[in-house]
């Protein structure tokens, strides 16, 4: 199934974290469609932002246990997309 480069890309992450490994190391964190491959999400990144990838790295982020007035219940899953530009790239999120 091919997914429009804005459907793959849902949005950037911003933590501390994050925000440490785009400057110590060119790497940007998105929240990325479930559906996505790593070619996808790599296709996307350079249309969207004009930039060269040099490696993509996913994960599947399982829900999480959380309470409610009328028991538990899982927040949803979701796939987030860790991406290293060349070193001549930079994006501007913030």
């Amino acid at each position: 199934m091919q997914l429009h480069e804005t459907e793959v890309i849902k949005a950037p992450l911003i933590s501390e974290k994050t925000t440490f490994l785009a400057n110590a190391r060119n790497a940007y964190t998105f929240e990325v469609d479930k559906s996505a491959d790593k070619e996808q999400i790599k296709e996307a990144i350079e249309k969207l932002y004009h930039v060269k990838v040099v490696d993509v790295r996913t994960q599947n982020v399982p829900g999480k246990p959380r309470r409610t007035k009328t028991g538990y219940k899982n927040t949803p899953e979701w796939k987030k997309a860790i991406i290293t530009l060349h070193a001549d790239h930079k994006i501007d999120l913030f």
